[in-house]
C-alpha cells in the first residue's frame, strides 16, 4: 500500500472504525465506515484522493492526537 502521505490503514468491523495513520505521525479514527468503503479505500490506487474524496467531510472523525 505505497501512499506518499498515508503510513498505515485499520479497520474495526465490529466497531466500524477505520483508523488512518499518516506519514506525519497524526492519527485519525473515522466512525461509522462500512466495510465495502474500507475494502475499496485499501484497493484505491491512490489512498490520498480516495480519503478525501470518499472519507473526509463524510463521516466523523476524531483526532487521536488532540
Amino acid at each position: 500500500m505505497p501512499s506518499s502521505v498515508i503510513d498505515r490503514i485499520l479497520y474495526n468491523k465490529e466497531e466500524q472504525v477505520l483508523t488512518v495513520i499518516f506519514l506525519s505521525g497524526q492519527v485519525y479514527d473515522y466512525k461509522n465506515v462500512p466495510y465495502n468503503t474500507y475494502l475499496s479505500f485499501r484497493a484505491a490506487r491512490s489512498k490520498g484522493r480516495y480519503l478525501n474524496k470518499y472519507i473526509k467531510g463524510v463521516y466523523q472523525y476524531e483526532n487521536l492526537a488532540d
